[in-house]
């Protein structure tokens, strides 16, 4: 009987391995994780968030308790030099970016769009750290005003009489002590033409919770991601 024979190709099995993608790296954020949020509560002192460093760690255990505490937060907030105190501006505290939300909705690529007209803050997606809308302008009660300290390119503002735009700096809470920049992360108020800035819309009537209150605030604030 004559063996048949076939070609090497033929008889040779040919075993494909797909990989599956590698996983983000222990303490590396997967792509398009949360990176930006507003506090969903304040320190509940008003004004006072301990300074710079309070309100860092504000950010950093919200983020945690929501399960993004593996990256580095800060607040978007600026501090003014007085007393020896050294000028500290937003835009220098938060990364390069991107940032997204936690629905991972982006809401800027870089600083400079951040503080931009293309950045993409709005109602709907300045969300707190667990995905929630936050109470804008007509609902109650109203909470859009968000602490910055800061003007509309996230800059300290200047001058001697600066600290009345970051209540001393994130410490005054009693009343009548100072006010706080602040700007509307619904973008609804001012300008009914152009709505209004979602980081420097106007001053608070004061420092303490009830005056944050008064003016359509709750002592909230932005928190991104710098990392």
């Amino acid at each position: 009987m004559t063996k048949a024979r076939y070609p090497a190709a033929a008889i040779l099995l040919v075993s494909v391995v797909v990989a599956p993608a590698p996983a983000p790296a222990q303490g590396q954020a997967a792509p398009n994780s949360m990176s930006f949020f507003i506090t969903s509560v304040g320190p509940g002192r008003g004004a006072n968030l301990g300074g710079l460093n309070g309100a860092d760690q504000h950010c950093q255990k919200l983020a945690t308790a929501a399960g993004a505490g593996s990256r580095t937060w800060r607040a978007y907030l600026s501090e003014n030099g007085s007393a020896g105190h050294p000028t500290r501006h937003a835009r220098e505290r938060i990364g390069t970016g991107p940032w997204y939300n936690a629905k991972g909705v982006r809401i800027a690529g870089s600083v400079e769009e951040l503080h931009s007209d293309k950045v993409n803050i709005t109602k709907e997606t300045a969300l707190n750290e667990r995905g929630e809308v936050i109470n804008g302008r007509g609902e109650s009660p109203n909470r859009h005003d968000v602490l910055t300290g800061s003007q509309p390119d996230g800059t300290a503002y200047p001058g001697p009489d600066s600290a009345n735009s970051t209540c001393g700096n994130w410490v005054r809470y009693f009343p009548n002590s100072g006010k706080a920049r602040v700007g509307h992360h619904d973008r609804q108020g001012n300008d009914p033409k152009t709505g209004s800035s979602w980081n420097s819309s106007h001053d608070s009537q004061g420092c303490s919770q009830e005056e944050l209150r008064a003016s359509g605030g709750d002592g909230l604030f932005y928190c991104f991601a710098v990392n």
